[in-house]
């Protein structure tokens, strides 16, 4: 039982919970973290903001299905990461910030870093923000946490730790390793749900990031039943692209149409929110099974006839057991004919798009994995770029926030350093973390860095016109940012062609060092 800082045993202790990465930066109130980081055999990656921390640690999570772990300083720090969390929050990552905090707010005033409620700053995008005032504390609710991330929605925690907490004399934190198993949903409900799928003629299966936990289960639900798919952005690669049944994703304003024809619809791990659909209605009109980790989402406003609160996989696998194939009145080549529809509205709504996501996806493996940011590149690759496989487009859903592209990629990477990443910037929101840069280039990862550049905010810009606002504040000026990319020591290319545009990806998924490749609309006319 050898006594030494609390600092040090946070990281033995999460190490000992499987914590292998963690990403901060250190500062004088939370040097107490790093005491013993090393002596824990954690790698720590250095941020140069906080924001791009914690979005590292949000793209790690999404890329290794592990929690990310960020360190970060009282005040500014905790603000700084805000951002990340409330994106975990939005998109159900698995996020743990822990951060240092002052001893004392109420009787002290004009300390450094001091905030008027940091925990509350915290709780306001975080699903808890606590603080602990003692060791016991604090490893209780590092348990809490990793506990509530296997047995419910995942979402992020904000632990916070007094300075003088992290410096006091502290025992080891307590042996643990909680594993979790969930039960099944009742005989008689499950009997029902697989009546009411093998009884319909126009069944539709929703999947969501939730059903990720599934794996391929959801989709094998689907074609039992015969049943035409759906998948939200979070869930895409859950239904192969090329599955006759197949209608992609949600957002198309058509998928209304077809799922008020449809007579069943079950929805597994999805919110079907508003960044979900973009209307106010699913569309159906016939029963719907919601299951889901989280019972909120069992009480919105969709009205699920039949709520099933249950773990993904347990629910499919217990379905499959008793569920009869049958086959459906979908017709294939209908399906696919919708498809192309939609993919040509995507194209027509925002023009010259859509031959440079073809271009990428011909160039990349099947086993790449992108992150993407709040750019038009992104929008149309989201409807039509073919996936084949489960979790390997990761997009700031919900939140929206810009800047997450670059960072999170960097986590990804790290979570997977012998598999192809990739990341994809507009113009605008690459410039909120193009810092992280030097992150990149510190660790030498082969990362390319695309940054679709149209000279403003064209995404805005249309909306205000389609508004009749005439466009005021969306055009700003650009460096140059290939200069800018060798500048930080990454590698740049300006392709002038969709051939070299493909050749510079493939350069720089081979490279030793990150890639700015620099494209725009001139570039692919």
């Amino acid at each position: 039982m050898t006594e030494r800082a609390l600092g040090a045993q946070l990281s033995h202790m999460l190490k000992s919970r499987g914590v292998q990465t963690i990403f901060g930066i250190p500062g004088v109130h939370n040097q107490e973290l790093y005491r013993g980081i090393e002596e824990a055999g954690i790698t720590h990656i250095l941020a140069r903001n906080e924001q791009g921390a914690g979005f590292m640690a949000d793209g790690y999570a999404r890329a290794t299905g592990r929690p990310g772990v960020a360190y970060v300083i009282t005040g500014p720090g905790l603000c700084n990461i805000l951002n990340p969390v409330g994106q975990a929050y939005s998109d159900s990552v698995p996020l743990l910030v822990i951060a240092s905090c002052l001893d004392d707010t109420a009787g002290r005033r004009g300390q450094l870093h001091q905030m008027l409620d940091q925990q509350g700053a915290g709780g306001t995008v975080a699903e808890w923000s606590e603080t602990a005032r003692t060791a016991e504390a604090a490893y209780q609710l590092i348990d809490r946490a990793f506990v509530e991330f296997q047995t419910s929605r995942p979402r992020p925690k904000v632990l916070n730790v007094p300075i003088s907490v992290l410096q006091g004399a502290a025992t080891p934190a307590p042996s643990g390793d909680v594993r979790i198993s969930f039960d099944a949903p009742s005989r008689a409900q499950l009997e029902r749900i697989a009546a009411m799928l093998s009884d319909a003629k126009l069944p539709v299966v929703i999947l969501g990031g939730g059903a990720r936990r599934a794996g391929p289960l959801g989709a094998q639900v689907a074609a039992a039943c015969g049943a035409a798919t759906f998948t939200t952005s979070a869930g895409r690669g859950l239904v192969a692209d090329d599955v006759p049944l197949h209608f992609g994703g949600l957002t198309r304003p058509g998928s209304a149409e077809v799922l008020a024809r449809a007579d069943v619809v079950l929805a597994i791990g999805t919110e079907l929110s508003e960044c979900d659909l973009w209307r106010d209605t699913l569309g159906h009109r016939c029963p719907l099974i919601r299951v889901d980790l989280d019972p909120e989402v069992l009480a919105d406003r969709h009205r699920p006839t039949d709520p099933v609160l249950a773990d993904a996989t347990v629910f499919c696998e217990a379905l499959l057991d008793i569920l009869p194939a049958s086959v459906s009145d979908w017709d294939a080549a209908e399906i696919v004919a919708t498809r192309a529809k939609w993919r040509a509205e995507s194209d027509a709504e925002r023009p010259g798009i859509l031959p440079v996501v073809e271009a990428l996806r011909a160039a990349l493996p099947d086993d790449a994995m992108i992150y993407s940011d709040m750019t038009q590149f992104a929008y149309v690759a989201l409807d039509t770029y073919q996936m084949t496989r489960l979790g390997h487009w990761h997009h700031p859903s919900g939140f929206g926030t810009l800047g997450y592209a670059l960072p999170a990629a960097i986590g990804g990477k790290v979570g997977r350093p012998d598999l192809p990443v990739v990341s994809i910037n507009g113009d605008s929101g690459f410039q909120y973390n193009i810092q992280e840069l030097a992150t990149a280039v510190e660790l030498g990862l082969p990362l390319p860095i695309i940054v679709w550049d149209n000279g403003k905010l064209k995404e805005i810009e249309d909306s205000m016109v389609a508004a009749q606002i005439a466009p005021n504040a969306v055009i700003a000026r650009n460096p140059d940012f290939c200069a800018l990319a060798r500048a930080y020591g990454a590698r740049a290319a300006r392709p002038e062609s969709l051939a070299a545009f493909q050749d510079a990806v493939r350069d720089a998924l081979a490279a030793d060092t990150p890639t700015l490749i620099h494209m725009t609309p001139e570039a692919v006319k």
